[in-house]
């Protein structure tokens, strides 16, 4: 099976496509996407179509913390050219509200 290279273009394009795929993504216990709550902290699409995600969670005791993961990792996997998705759950930096878009703060009225 060959394997087709992504050109740069392709690659800001799908990485788009898989932001926007995030912002699909809700924390059940927040009505605002987890890409405008800011646990979302770096994606980064590989030449081969690999996405990794590196996110965190409002806290570690998230009764999400079992099943956002591979939600996030099944969604973005259904993107057109996204061959697979890593997801990484990390803890540094710890995410507070600050870390919220101007919209999720005022969909959440703070």
């Amino acid at each position: 099976m060959e394997t087709t290279l992504l050109n740069s273009f392709e690659l800001i394009v799908l990485k788009e496509e898989v932001v926007n795929t995030l912002r699909t993504v809700y924390d059940p216990e927040i009505p605002v996407d987890i890409y405008e709550l800011g646990l979302v902290y770096t994606v980064d699409v590989a030449p081969n179509g690999t996405a990794d995600i590196t996110m965190t969670l409002t806290s570690p005791m998230c009764p999400a913390a079992q099943s956002l993961p591979p939600e996030i990792k099944e969604k973005v996997e259904t993107v057109k050219g996204i061959t697979t998705a890593n997801v990484t759950v990390v803890w540094e930096p710890r995410w507070d509200p600050s870390m919220m878009t101007e919209a999720a703060k005022l969909a959440l009225n703070m």
